[in-house]
Formats: C-alpha cells, sequence, structure tokens
C-alpha cells in the first residue's frame, strides 16, 4: 500500500501562485494531479512520467501549471502560477505503482492510489 499525502493548498487572490506537493510513502510511477469543483466532476490537471522528463496538461492550465517530480523524495509538485477564479477547487495527487516507461497516465481508472485532497480557493 502506498499513502499519498498533499499539502500546499490555501487561499490566495487571482494572479497570485501556489505551490503544491504530494509525498508517496513507497515507490512510484506515474503520477498526477486532478482536482474537483463544488458541484463538478473531478478531472484532470497534469501528469508526469515515472523519469519525470514528459509531461501533460489540461488546456485550462496550459502555460500556467508546471508538474515536476523529485524521485529521492518521492514527491511530485504542482507549480501554479495566474491562478484565476475556476482553477478554485480541491486538488487531488494520484499515483501508479505500476512502471508504464514514458507513458502518460492522464484517466482517474488508470490510478491506483489517491491522497485525500487539498483545497485551493482564488478570490477574485
Amino acid at each position: 500500500q502506498v499513502q499519498l499525502v498533499e499539502s500546499g493548498g490555501g487561499l490566495v487572490q487571482a494572479g497570485g501562485s501556489l505551490r503544491l506537493s504530494c509525498t508517496a510513502s513507497g515507490r512510484t510511477y506515474a503520477m498526477s494531479w486532478f482536482r474537483q469543483g463544488p458541484g463538478l466532476e473531478r478531472e484532470f490537471v497534469a501528469a508526469i512520467n515515472s523519469r519525470g522528463g514528459i509531461a501533460n496538461y489540461a488546456d485550462s492550465v496550459k502555460g500556467r501549471f508546471t508538474i515536476s517530480r523529485d524521485n529521492a523524495k518521492n514527491t511530485v509538485y504542482l507549480q501554479m502560477n495566474s491562478l484565476k477564479p475556476e482553477d478554485a477547487a480541491v486538488y487531488y495527487c494520484a499515483a501508479q505503482n505500476s512502471d508504464y516507461g514514458s507513458r502518460l497516465l492522464i484517466r482517474i481508472a488508470e490510478y491506483n492510489y489517491w491522497g485525500r485532497g487539498t483545497q485551493v480557493t482564488v478570490s477574485s
């Protein structure tokens, strides 16, 4: 079993920045961030492959968010810049403990471990 713990959420003004972190209790491979706004379905935000060399982003966050990872620390990060009110949501970290190589996983069903989420609130 792998446990994921997110941190870094909070309240920020529109245009501001936050950096989310997610630390895994064990070895993980592909990792991603998803988010779920009030009354909305959980949606993909960003994914990174196991070696950290390849990333993918939802169109809504491209150019503003950056996903990265430090495998020595079993941690994935999400740097969020130029935040907008519509970015407000609970952000969830997801991880897969099987090695898919360079493949990026962007679907909820492709992940077998999830964190509990961290709240991001953006004031206008």
